[in-house]
This record gives structure tokens, C-alpha cells and sequence, in this order.
């Protein structure tokens, strides 16, 4: 049952600012941070989607295309990419925008698969 209704309702969008606390020592955002906020997403958007407890299983290739500054807007994007029986794959992601500007680029993306499980967390199918 992917249906692109479905798809369409898990879209989830989320907006950061890049603060001083977030920053390594080149000044720009940790890619560990980014890492976090992309599974944030991708966890709303795959519970969104199946409507069932999903974990974490994986993640495919991370591209990191553009460092992110202090003070920049970020916003995350998270959309349904596959979904089988058991296993769903999430795309996230994350775009630069200058606060004052309409400037806007792709910085990182990447897809996290997840699994739905039971209260044992024991996994089961995505749809009954």
C-alpha cells in the first residue's frame, strides 16, 4: 500500500538555525549534528508514513555537497523513497538559506532505512 497520498501526508518539513553551539572548528555545522537532525526527520516522516513504531536500521550514502555556516537557516525535507513489506527507505534533505537573502542550496542528502516493530521491538510488516 504506497499510495502517493501516503507519500504526500509523510512529507515532513523542520527548520534549524545554526547556532554557535552547533559549530566545529572550522565554524560550520557538525556533520554529527546534521546526522542527528536527518534521522529526526526521516524517524517523523517513516512514523508518519506507516503509522506504526519504526526503529532505525541503516543508512545509505551521506553526501555532504556544502558546509553549513554559523547562522544560517537550515530546513530538512524528509520524503518516502521505497517502501516494501518490511523495510522503508526515507530521503532527507537539508537545504541552506541565507537569512536575509533568497539564496538557497542543497547541503547534505541522504536516505536512512528503517524497520516497523512490535512492542518487543521484534520486527513486523510495514502494513497489515
Amino acid at each position: 500500500m504506497e499510495s502517493q497520498e501516503r507519500k504526500d501526508r509523510a512529507i515532513t518539513k523542520q527548520a534549524k538555525v545554526v547556532f554557535k553551539n552547533l559549530l566545529n572548528d572550522h565554524n560550520t555545522l557538525f556533520g554529527g549534528i546534521a546526522l542527528q537532525w536527518m534521522d529526526e526527520v526521516a524517524y517523523i516522516t517513516a512514523t508518519r508514513f506507516c503509522k506504526k513504531k519504526v526503529v532505525t536500521v541503516s543508512t545509505g550514502k551521506i553526501d555532504f555537497l556544502k558546509p553549513i555556516p554559523l547562522g544560517t537557516i537550515v530546513e530538512l525535507i524528509g520524503t518516502v523513497k521505497n517502501a516494501g513489506t518490511v523495510k522503508l527507505e526515507i530521503n532527507v534533505q537539508m537545504f541552506i538559506e541565507q537569512k536575509y537573502t533568497n539564496e538557497r542550496e542543497k547541503a547534505v542528502e541522504g536516505n536512512f532505512y528503517f524497520a516497523a516493530v512490535d512492542d518487543d521491538n521484534l520486527p513486523v510488516r510495514l502494513f497489515d
